[in-house]
């Protein structure tokens, strides 16, 4: 393969590489603690949780006890995993709306810390998706609660920052509360970032670490998008009832916090192989944030300079970025707010908003995925789109500002054979995106 004759098997070959780079068995060792005087206890959750167990049991001592359970989403356990003599239980719930399965998995764990001493150690395995896979509601709180309000905060365009403020300060574990539970024990955090800024307190809402952020904070987010909160929650925010441990606090004086994998070290993989295959290698941001659609119309002005003017790079060269960006649904005819299904992602319409604003720019090739392989609520991680694409789009019948329009960037690109289908990848640092323009 070179790439400049096999654009797709190219930008595929980035993917791969970014997410390989993420992948625990690869990169979880030199962070693992040795084994304590006393217990061991793993807990986890993410959709790397799973990959990230089975690498802690593959490398614990085979004879230091080890204990432990974690929550990973439906359909993201590696195979052949949970092994009947593993040592850590692998449950699944789902996400990114969480379920009764999610809110037991919480209670097993924290059930599971309580009562430890000082000599022993809590082994807390973190990832994206974790907020929605730890469900275990604040005092007054119901699931039905937690469920209805994780829905309108996906549909509200808020930032992953704004979502997970509100998150932990309504759960009972998120937002270093898992880590007060597990007192006096030593806490020690494995952590994959899926957000901008890498933030360990935003990581899956950050149950084992502190949490900068307050219950005013959470209060003015939700009234910010006009969420649904029922009174409890409500309640709760406005006395301060619902406030989190914060920085400083003497509970985390001898807990450790470790990043085994960020987006920026993906992006840093994907780079190096284009500069292996002597492709110039540009990383733009790590952190975008932003409507997926708005973002799309920015990365195809970037790439129509490139290829027009050859400022501020020269061909030939990738663009890389990372980050969270956002799919706001607006209303129809039939529908209230926020209530317009999305089909296909933030990557997807990312890739389907550049698409409409490059109009069969020549020489620009792109993808954009999710490293986690589920790109929303769909079978897709992504999509690839070429010059051709609104030509061959339009040849079908398909009108791409119609699905855009309507959310509904699957469809146009699975009419198009332009999906990455990878299934889950078993890792998550987020949203990756590559701009590809051959010399």
């Amino acid at each position: 393969m070179t790439p400049a004759t096999d654009p797709r098997a190219f930008l595929r070959a980035l993917f791969n590489a970014a997410v390989a780079r993420a992948q625990p068995a690869q990169v979880l060792a030199p962070y693992l603690p040795p084994p304590p005087r006393g217990r061991t206890v793993v807990v986890g959750a993410g959709k790397a949780a799973a990959s990230m167990a089975a690498a802690v049991d593959a490398l614990w001592p085979a004879d230091a006890p080890l204990q432990g359970v974690v929550v990973t989403r439906y359909g993201h356990v590696p195979p052949g995993l949970p092994q009947p003599r593993a040592r850590i239980a692998v449950l699944q719930a789902a996400h990114p709306v969480p379920d009764a399965a999610g809110q037991q998995a919480a209670a097993r764990m924290a059930a599971l810390v309580q009562g430890l001493g000082p000599d022993d150690l809590v082994l807390a395995l973190i990832s994206g998706g974790g907020s929605a896979l730890l469900a275990q509601p604040a005092p007054g709180i119901t699931l039905a609660d937690k469920q209805a309000l994780n829905q309108a905060l996906l549909a509200s365009g808020a930032s992953i920052d704004e979502m997970n403020c509100v998150r932990k300060h309504l759960s009972a574990l998120k937002g270093g509360r898992l880590a007060a539970l597990a007192g006096p024990a030593r806490v020690v955090s494995l952590l994959i970032s899926d957000v901008p800024g890498d933030d360990p307190a935003v990581i899956a809402s950050g149950p084992t670490v502190p949490d900068p952020s307050t219950c005013q904070d959470a209060l003015a987010i939700c009234e910010r998008y006009r969420l649904p909160l029922p009174a409890a929650a409500r309640a709760g925010l406005a006395s301060g009832a619902f406030e989190t441990p914060k920085p400083g606090d003497a509970l985390f004086h001898h807990h450790a916090a470790h990043l085994i994998a960020t987006p920026q070290l993906s992006l840093e993989a994907a780079a190096a192989l284009a500069r292996a295959h002597g492709v110039a290698a540009h990383i733009l941001s790590d952190a975008i944030e932003g409507e997926s659609r708005d973002v799309g119309k920015v990365h195809a002005a970037l790439a129509r300079q490139v290829a027009r003017r050859g400022q501020p790079f020269t061909r030939p060269c990738v663009l890389l970025s990372g980050g969270e960006t956002t799919v706001t649904l607006g209303a129809t005819p039939t529908e209230g707010p926020g209530q317009q299904r999305c089909r296909g992602g933030r990557a997807s319409e990312f890739l389907l908003s550049c698409a409409l604003a490059l109009q069969g720019e020549p020489g620009v090739h792109a993808l954009a995925a999710d490293t986690d392989g589920i790109d929303g609520v769909e079978d897709n991680a992504g999509a690839l789109i070429a010059p051709d694409t609104l030509a061959r789009a339009q040849a079908l019948g398909l009108s791409a500002a119609g699905h855009l329009a309507r959310h509904d960037a699957y469809g146009f690109f699975a009419a198009l054979g332009d999906l990455v289908v990878t299934g889950p990848t078993f890792t998550n640092v987020n949203d990756f995106r590559a701009l590809y323009l051959p010399g």
